[in-house]
């Protein structure tokens, strides 16, 4: 690749968890500056905007001609198989051609945070095979469990308490031993295992909130103790979160 004297910046931009009012005015900032905004496109999408691009056009629908689709597949949970390094290697060489064609800065807009279970990291360095060069930087966004939090008003942790990030994919049991260690437990990704989930944290005397589509005008936020449902959307998290009973208990 002939990039001459020109600076090839690769950027992950966090969009948030879907509340276009959510995205940065840093990430705007970014997404106004890009030659070529990349976002992904998986199978629940199919023709349709993701919710990345949906975000983007929102919260700066003047960069809509600058767009592109990438093919990112949720077909696989876990693991590295065929489906999941393919997507990694065509959304890489979206932003390789993009280069190649004169483009300057690519962003790479991505729900919630680019460093927190994002696929930015993959492509990143896909990316940075294919063009050793490139200069890479990330625009942090807000969190489902911070958007969470926030909606269901549950603080995350006060004073002392720890806070655990758990996906549900690592297993039930890793779910289990972050509840018996941490004061704060959020579940990302355990939607398919709901049932599972819940029973988990009733078993510990426990409850806390569901968020599904949060951020989104269809958002619900359903106690644990009254969620009914076998299964939940991908986009839902878990929010545990101790007992308070009194001001500054934690202090």
């Amino acid at each position: 690749m002939d990039t001459a004297a020109r600076t090839s910046t690769l950027i992950g931009v966090g969009v948030g968890p879907g509340d276009p009012q959510l995205v940065t005015l840093k990430a705007v900032a970014t997404l106004r500056a890009a030659d070529v905004i990349l976002v992904p496109s998986t199978e629940a999408s199919g023709d349709e905007a993701g919710r990345a691009e949906q975000i983007v056009l929102h919260a700066c629908p003047e960069s809509a001609g600058k767009l592109r689709r990438v093919p990112f597949s949720m077909a696989q949970r876990t693991g590295v198989g065929t489906e999941r390094r393919q997507s990694w290697e065509a959304s890489a060489q979206a932003a390789v051609d993009a280069f190649r064609a004169g483009a300057a800065t690519v962003a790479f807009a991505t729900v919630g945070d680019p460093s927190v279970y994002s696929t930015f990291s993959y492509l990143a360095a896909q990316v940075r095979a294919a063009v050793p060069d490139v200069d890479v930087s990330v625009v942090p966004g807000i969190t489902a469990m911070q958007a969470l939090a926030a909606a269901s008003l549950t603080p995350l942790v006060e004073g002392r308490e720890s806070l655990t990030l758990v996906p549900v994919t690592a297993g039930l049991g890793a779910v289990g031993a972050a509840l018996d260690h941490a004061d704060t437990v959020v579940a990302y990704k355990g939607g398919r295992q709901l049932p599972g989930l819940l029973a988990l944290v009733h078993d510990r005397g426990l409850d806390g909130v569901l968020g599904v589509n949060v951020g989104l005008p269809d958002q619900t936020i359903t106690p644990l103790s009254e969620v009914e449902s076998a299964s939940a959307p991908y986009f839902s998290t878990v929010l545990v979160a101790p007992r308070r009973t009194s001001t500054g208990g934690s202090l």
